[in-house]
């Protein structure tokens, strides 16, 4: 692979990667921080780019179980609103949200055949496995530190190798939290691995290649992906550790052009989406850096 600078430190590979491996990968955490963004605002961007070039490239909009009341009384398209197919959503619980405050939420949006809920998230606590009895993809944000493997073994028990039951792992810094370091995500994937099951991330991953950015240490997705391929050839957490932490574009890039359909299909099936809070903008790192053809500003 060739690449050519489209200005200081800035490669472009000569031709696109494979469009399955960013495919519904950026999910619309617009409503989340560090974007924060009003529900009505956020809706209304989600639906616009529906029409995009890009649409394919974005996954359904996360919205709080607590905004549910609220987004209902929004103009949204479907029956007896505005043209159009229904508002795809996923529903979030954050850790400390009762799993029964999310089951609340559900029963009131499939009421209304505006909303598609196209998946829940919850945390890791007792009586998460509630929310398998409704039938809908389920991600279980999982804790760090020493509870994350029994939590793991929990979560990959109760998915038995079916589709539909995945872990998820915060690769940002909260309130109470640093960003975690290298080796750790390196764990986490190699121990969803290992156990088949697949996982989604959230927080942090705003970039396409792992740098510093507003004086915050973030992980790069094209990092993760390449690191998730690797960790499927049996690369071990010391191997996965240097993809991660890998700051020059180029490797990362050279790497992730040169996936193949199977390479795209196999990686997704396990690093399912990542929560962003403005998805164009590492949509747009993908359209500069020449990993996709269209134009996205």
């Amino acid at each position: 692979m060739s690449t050519r600078p489209d200005g200081p430190g800035s490669p472009r590979v000569s031709q696109p990667a494979e469009r399955a491996l960013f495919t519904r990968l950026f999910d619309d955490a617009a409503v989340f921080p560090p974007g924060l963004a009003p529900l009505p605002r956020a809706v209304g961007d989600h639906l616009a780019r529906r029409t995009a070039d890009v649409a394919d490239l974005v996954g359904p909009l996360l919205v709080p179980a607590s905004a549910a009341e609220e987004l209902l009384t929004l103009p949204l398209p479907g029956p007896s609103g505005r043209s159009g197919p229904a508002l795809t959503v996923a529903l979030i619980g954050r850790p400390g949200v009762a799993v029964a405050a999310v089951g609340e939420a559900l029963s009131r949006l499939s009421q209304d055949g505006r909303v598609e809920v196209a998946g829940v998230e919850v945390g890791w606590s007792p009586g998460w496995e509630l929310a398998l009895d409704w039938q809908l993809p389920v991600s279980v944000e999982v804790p760090r530190g020493t509870q994350q493997a029994k939590a793991l073994r929990d979560v990959a028990a109760h998915a038995g190798g079916r589709e539909g039951v995945q872990a998820k792992f915060r690769t940002g810094a909260t309130a109470t939290t640093d960003v975690p370091a290298p080796h750790e995500l390196a764990g986490f994937v190699r121990a969803c691995i290992d156990a088949d099951l697949g996982f989604k991330l959230t927080g942090g991953l705003h970039h396409a290649v792992t740098g510093t950015h507003d004086g915050e240490q973030q992980f790069g997705f094209l990092n993760v992906l390449h690191a998730v391929r690797w960790a499927l050839n049996g690369a071990e957490v010391d191997e996965l550790e240097p993809l991660l932490a890998e700051q020059d574009p180029e490797p990362v890039l050279e790497a992730v052009s040169r996936m193949s359909i199977a390479d795209a299909s196999i990686t997704r099936a396990f690093f399912t989406a990542y929560g962003c809070c403005g998805v164009m903008d590492p949509i747009g790192e993908l359209s500069t850096l020449g990993l996709i053809e269209e134009t996205t500003v």
